[in-house]
C-alpha cells in the first residue's frame, strides 16, 4: 500500500536523527534508490522502503548537499533562518511571507 506523502515540495524539514535541514524538491511514493545505498544505512536506523522518500537540498553547519530521506526520519523545521543551499534559487522563489514556491520555469 502506497501512502500519500506527509510533506510537500517546498517545505523545509529537518532530520529526526542527524543534524541537518533542507527543502524538499522531489518526492518518491516509496523507496527508489539503489540497494547498495539502502544497505549503507546503519541497520538500527534503516527505514522501511514502503513509505515516501524525499529529495532535499540539504545543509548542516559545514556544507550543502543533496539528501534522500525517508518520511519516518523527517520532522517539520520551524526555524526562521533561511536556507543557503546554492541550488535553491534554481528551483524555488521566496514569497512575501518567506515561504518557498516552485519557480514556473524550474526543471523539477
Amino acid at each position: 500500500m502506497i501512502r500519500s506523502a506527509k510533506y510537500k515540495i517546498g517545505q523545509v524539514v529537518r532530520h529526526r536523527v542527524y543534524d541537518f535541514r533542507g527543502i524538499i524538491f522531489d518526492v518518491d511514493p516509496e523507496f527508489d534508490n539503489t540497494e547498495e545505498w539502502y544497505q549503507s544505512i546503519p541497520e538500527d536506523i534503516r527505514p522501511r522502503k514502503d513509505q515516501p522518500f524525499y529529495h532535499l537540498f540539504a545543509e548542516n553547519d559545514q556544507t550543502e548537499y543533496i539528501a534522500y530521506v525517508s518520511e519516518q526520519n523527517l520532522l517539520p523545521d520551524e526555524r526562521e533562518t533561511p536556507l543557503r543551499h546554492p541550488q535553491i534559487p534554481e528551483v524555488f522563489e521566496v514569497d512575501d511571507r518567506g515561504r518557498y514556491r516552485t519557480r514556473a520555469n524550474s526543471a523539477h
